[in-house]
């Protein structure tokens, strides 16, 4: 809010008081607002303190740390463009959503500001406008209308409830056609699995200078599933480009890292500091629940319990374990606990 934008600088400047604050609006004139934005490119100042005028803004490479406050009054699009407005360069970059309490926030608020927290990779932009388009709900699918019964349940849903309809015809009228689908699909123990590390995962723009080209091999790589596949696009990204820097080295492992987590039943593997947190799936009616993985996994926890921990929540199971320091760290503890549910039952 403009009216009271001066108040928050002044704040700010009490917290730290030797950092340089400006302020930007949509209020200032276009030569003032200029001034102020080219001042901090330029790093004449630490901390600009501005509406939502940022959100689609200037291209500010040396700006890696954002403060959204009030995030529960921002829509999903509005959150995830600000968001957008650090991280553009080499520089780790980190976005702070302050909001009341959990309690105090409507039930579309909480959802936004989980959709935040969820999506985060790169490439997250589809996600977050499939989950937006879930909040605010939709038309009909396959009518004229703007309004329908799909605002009720909501798009994610819909494609959920149209995804398990299909499968069930698929099982029960034409499973003859459909024998491999159908086996397959049953042995999935988790859907998707979120990477999160402390570290740089990316292919740099000084490595390969086309965004076309550098976003094809993030496809690429994303939809790798083998260790085959993994070294055809590295051998042509060697061919092509030379040697890979660390980051993409970090990338191919992180990919490694998710379909290996699959395989275990693992929904979240998220690496802060040193410390390696390994979150199982947490839908109940997943095939993970339905075998002896959830015995093996225990099994693997205490055989190895002076390395980690296991702990239990209303949310599910996590493993804990610390010294883990990079991404191949983190393939080798799920390659070997892997190994160990994979191992025939004696």
């Amino acid at each position: 809010r403009i009216k009271d934008i001066e108040e928050v600088a002044a704040g700010i400047l009490k917290l730290v008081p030797d950092a340089k604050i400006r302020i930007a609006h949509g209020q200032m004139t276009g030569e003032k607002l200029e001034d102020v934005m080219t001042a901090f490119i330029e790093n004449e100042f630490d901390i600009l303190v501005a509406t939502t005028i940022i959100e689609s803004g200037l291209d500010i490479p040396n700006a890696n740390t954002i403060i959204i406050n009030e995030a529960n009054k921002y829509g999903l699009s509005e959150l995830h463009q600000m968001r957008g407005r650090v991280g553009r360069s080499n520089r780790k970059a980190f976005c702070y959503l302050i909001a009341p309490p959990d309690l105090m926030l409507t039930t579309d608020a909480r959802k936004r500001l989980k959709a935040m927290q969820d999506f985060s990779d790169l490439g997250s932009g589809f996600h977050i406008a499939m989950r937006d388009l879930d909040i605010r709900g939709a038309g009909e699918m396959f009518g004229g209308e703007q309004t329908g019964f799909v605002a009720e349940i909501g798009y994610e849903m819909y494609n959920r409830i149209l995804d398990e309809a299909i499968m069930e015809l698929k099982e029960e009228h034409f499973s003859e056609l459909f024998t491999e689908e159908i086996a397959q699909r049953k042995k999935i123990l988790v859907e998707d699995v979120q990477v999160d590390m402390d570290l740089d995962i990316k292919i740099p723009d000084v490595y390969i200078p086309s965004v076309s080209e550098r976003l094809n091999f993030y496809r690429r790589i994303a939809l790798a599933t083998k260790e085959d596949d993994f070294r055809i696009i590295q051998r042509e990204m060697i061919d092509r480009f030379g040697p890979m820097p660390g980051q993409v080295l970090h990338l191919f492992d992180a990919t490694r890292i998710r379909e290996a987590a699959k395989r275990c039943g693992l929904e979240k593997v998220i690496l802060k500091g040193k410390t390696l947190k390994l979150s199982f799936v947490t839908n109940q009616d997943s095939a993970f629940y339905k075998g002896d993985i959830p015995t093996k996994i225990l099994q693997y926890v205490m055989l190895f319990s002076a390395k980690m921990q296991m702990k239990e929540t209303p949310k599910g199971s996590y493993i804990l374990r610390k010294g883990i320091e990079s991404t191949k760290d983190v393939l080798e503890v799920i390659e070997e606990m892997l190994g160990f549910i994979q191992r025939p039952t004696e």
